[in-house]
């Protein structure tokens, strides 16, 4: 078929997936991959075969680095440890005791050989994230699910490709942890210097369609140079979306954010989507490949049921002493939430504070405001812990997110050639990419409501108001601030000063503008406007670096700010 058709097709279907899914309640990559399967086994279709590095190193950055980009950076940092265990501790694991499991199973392939397939069936797929924000469960667990989709891929990737060296000679733990920590190490130094870079670059771009084009180039830039010193690309591109996520709002014009939101979520559609379909379209070639080598695929089959259960197996140990663990960790906040009311109401009256025994991440060196800060977070932090607070629920739903998908067959068909019984091998791990995608991504939903961990939708409209007002209060007093000067240096009319004050007092009162009397300069309405906007924004980010409010309400209210910067410069 000719490659611009074949193109065409791809994405009809996928638009035309993405928008019945909802409809019948079912995950679009569930359908695609469905889709393709079906597709792949029809008679007149040939066999379909990816090169494994047109996703990992094509692909997958761009995917990574724009999910960074939405990750709310304080959430991320709040359960980093946890997200750090899921996504190598729980790979490592998997991977050895997968790997063993296989050597007893899959007769001549070698440990080493049973390992690099444990690692390539150990990480998840970001594809859970979509269908639990979806149920609407709490925002904590997103973040988990998220994290670890994001970091345990290099985690699996590095692991795979020292077991893919250990089958040629000696590889020793110590080395494996030496190249882990190095790959990791350097592609956080890439991806931070990456993101700091692009976020200073675009700032000083006026035109927005080159600055969103630069947004493009951006997952590569970091990648191409963390593969070249040897470290993670994936990891750097990670890393440079957190950096640019986190200070775009500070950095960047709201048109060009709001504009880049939009392609980059086209972007993601299409991608994903292609992924998931291109996914189910080499079943076919797979089955194929295990006939011609084996006779049956039944063999792979049963070996892909075995394996895919181990993984959930494990998963579901390891969560439950995940659970455990925040669970006595939180019994002991109260206690230090207490201290550190009492250091900041000592902060507040102009004393020292010095850290309790063992709390040194709180140097008494940290005075003044930063003192208070950080202890304003921290108290923050608590909170939020005890308001989303992990149980058994949670812990199932954790468990049962666990899907893998096209990281799992990519990394698969990337096992060398010589590999021994490498098409029975890749089509075990297709087997539990596609049966977990399919079984747990189904059922996911109705898991999640049995469980009544949805209805979060008040909660949310509560913390969304109490934000409003804090950005109000603060537009006040930028109109309140005896310094508030115009270019020229003289003081702004009073009349257009009382206006201001009224539209954000009352918002709707004042909502139709047009239809008052043009008493006053327009121009000079709409600068003071705009500086009202960055009051507002300061103090958003402001609560934003705290954690004092939801990461969803934050993210709400900055957008409506953008809203209402967009259609300010749009008038003047």
């Amino acid at each position: 078929m000719d490659p611009v058709v074949f193109a065409v097709l791809v994405v009809l279907v996928i638009v035309a997936v993405t928008s019945f899914a909802p409809r019948v309640g079912v995950a679009a990559p569930l359908l695609l991959v469905l889709i393709g399967m079906g597709v792949s086994l029809l008679p007149f279709v040939p066999p379909i075969e990816v090169e494994p590095e047109l996703i990992l190193a094509v692909v997958l950055p761009p995917l990574l680095y724009s999910s960074a980009t939405n990750m709310p950076t304080m959430d991320f940092r709040r359960d980093f440890r946890t997200i750090s265990a899921f996504s190598v501790v729980l790979v490592g694991v998997s991977a050895v005791v997968v790997g063993f499991v296989l050597e007893r199973l899959v007769p001549g392939i070698g440990l080493a050989t049973g390992i690099a397939v444990g690692a390539v069936v150990s990480p998840t797929d970001a594809v859970a994230t979509s269908v639990v924000r979806k149920a609407g469960v709490s925002p904590r667990i997103v973040t988990v699910l998220e994290g670890e989709s994001l970091l345990n891929d290099a985690s699996a990737l590095v692991l795979l490709r020292s077991a893919i060296v250990a089958t040629a000679g000696t590889v020793s733990l110590w080395g494996v942890a030496g190249d882990f920590v190095y790959a990791v190490v350097v592609a956080v130094v890439v991806g931070y210097a990456v993101g700091r870079l692009h976020v200073w670059a675009r700032g000083h771009l006026s035109q927005t369609t080159s600055n969103v084009a630069l947004s493009f180039v951006v997952p590569f830039v970091a990648f191409l140079p963390a593969e070249h010193l040897g470290a993670s690309g994936l990891v750097a591109a990670v890393t440079a979306g957190l950096v640019t996520g986190s200070a775009a709002p500070r950095a960047l014009r709201a048109r060009d954010r709001v504009t880049e939101h939009a392609v980059w979520r086209t972007i993601e559609l299409l991608l994903e989507g292609a992924v998931f379909l291109v996914m189910g379209l080499e079943v076919f070639a797979l089955m194929e490949d295990v006939e011609h080598a084996h006779g049956s695929v039944w063999t792979a089959l049963g070996l892909g049921a075995v394996t895919a259960t181990l993984v959930v197996a494990l998963r579901s140990v390891f969560v439950a002493w995940s659970v455990w663990e925040l669970a006595r960790r939180a019994d002991r906040n109260p206690q230090v939430r207490d201290w550190l009311t009492h250091a900041q109401a000592r902060l507040d009256a102009g004393e020292t504070v010095t850290p309790p025994p063992g709390r040194r991440r709180r140097r008494a060196a940290a005075r003044g405001s930063d003192a208070g800060r950080l202890v304003r977070r921290r108290i923050a932090d608590i909170d939020y812990l005890a308001a989303e607070r992990f149980g058994p629920r949670e812990g199932v739903v954790l468990v049962w997110a666990g899907m893998r998908g096209v990281v799992t067959l990519a990394a698969a068909q990337s096992l060398p050639s010589d590999t021994p019984q490498r098409s029975l091998l890749v089509l075990v791990a297709f087997v539990v990419a596609a049966g977990t995608l399919v079984v747990q991504g189904a059922t996911l939903p109705w898991v999640v409501r049995r469980l009544e961990l949805t209805g979060r939708e008040e909660d949310d409209r509560e913390a969304l108001a109490a934000l409003r007002a804090e950005l109000r209060r603060a537009a006040v007093e930028r109109l309140d601030d005896p310094r508030l000067r115009q270019p020229d240096g003289t003081p702004y009319p009073p009349s257009a000063v009382e206006q201001v004050r009224e539209r954000v007092v009352a918002p709707d009162a004042a909502a139709d503008e047009d239809a008052e009397p043009a008493t006053r300069d327009r121009a000079t309405d709409l600068r003071l406007q705009l500086l009202v906007l960055q009051a507002q924004r300061a103090e958003l980010l402001r609560l934003r670096d705290l954690g004092t409010y939801p990461s969803a309400a934050l993210q709400r209210a900055l957008t409506e700010l953008d809203a209402v910067q967009i259609g300010l410069e749009l008038r003047s």
